[in-house]
């Protein structure tokens, strides 16, 4: 299996081939990520005490790995894995100085949902308070934001500005910005596309949503971290 070495490498899931097709990006750029020299205790401190998650989320995900079916084939990419499925292309986002991994992008349905897992704490979650920062991030950008009640919990329906390459705005794309708090760890995702513009007919990539499974490991993280992610090493990767 051949990698490019391009800041978005695309991955074709159902065949595990990687194009070298530059691909434009999907979402904003929003950091949930705090610094690494941060206390913990307190990171921990303005954390709420309850986390944001579907009530059947054990059941019908996101799943974390001990949740999930260990019979069915899934690409593993480090943090998270994903189940193939016809259709659905992978791109991987690379940092480019450092090569680093930093988010997953899924194209399906003339869809695309950016999905990155972080850690947390064992038992507060994040999502309540990261919600704030975006909503705050996009409008100093000079986007809007509205925040409604989604299949996930609370989520944000955003209109983000659009910059050109000499940083001039050029109109606003909409933009879902969901997350769910697991079991130490928190996925965020970005929805872009037709589930961004008709939330109502968004049921594959929110079903898409669901099925990806978090890796959070049994390393030591500080909350907010972004859990290691790796190129796919196999579609026939067990949990």
């Amino acid at each position: 299996m051949k990698f490019g070495r391009r800041k978005r490498d695309e991955v074709e899931v159902a065949e595990a081939v990687v194009n070298d097709a530059e691909v434009a990006d999907t979402s904003p750029e929003v950091d949930i990520a705090t610094d690494a020299d941060a206390d913990l205790d307190e990171v921990d401190a303005v954390a709420p005490t309850d986390k944001s998650a579907p009530f059947d989320r054990a059941e019908n995900g996101p799943h974390d790995e001990t949740e999930a079916n260990l019979v069915r084939p899934y690409v593993d990419l480090g943090g998270v894995k994903v189940l193939p499925r016809e259709g659905l292309h992978l791109r991987l986002e690379v940092e480019e100085g450092s090569q680093r991994v930093v988010a997953v992008g899924l194209d399906y349905d003339d869809s695309t949902l950016q999905v990155q897992p972080f850690a947390a704490p064992r038992s507060t979650g994040l999502w309540h308070e990261i919600r704030g920062q975006i909503a705050e991030q996009i409008e100093r950008q000079g986007g809007v934001v509205t925040e409604v009640d989604g299949p996930f919990g609370p989520e944000l329906h955003a209109q983000v500005p659009v910059a050109t390459d000499g940083n001039v705005t050029d109109g606003a794309r909409p933009a879902r910005f969901i997350g769910v708090d697991g079991p130490r760890w928190f996925l965020r995702g970005v929805i872009a596309g037709k589930a961004a513009e008709d939330p109502d007919g968004a049921g594959e990539i929110e079903e898409l949503f669901r099925s990806v499974v978090v890796v959070r490991g049994t390393t030591p993280m500080p909350p907010r971290d972004l859990i290691p992610l790796h190129m796919p090493k196999s579609t026939q990767s067990a949990i």
